[in-house]
């Protein structure tokens, strides 16, 4: 198994802006809300792990 935690950088679907998020990689699946570092705006992440368990991130907004 990999590292449990591991950081990555990705655009806010909200206001576009580069932000960074910790993700949990002991888990296969997770979908959680996290509010923007930058906008405070309230985001859907959802994570999932590939076959190489490298976490596949997708973030939408609350309006999506």
């Amino acid at each position: 198994m990999g590292h449990s935690l591991e950081t990555t950088k990705m655009h806010c679907p909200n206001c576009g802006e580069l932000i960074e998020l910790l993700i949990d990689c002991s888990i296969e699946s997770q979908e959680y809300i996290e509010d923007c570092q930058v906008c405070c705006r309230p985001i859907n992440i959802n994570v999932t792990l590939d076959q190489q368990e490298e976490p596949q991130v997708t973030l939408t907004s609350q309006d999506e």
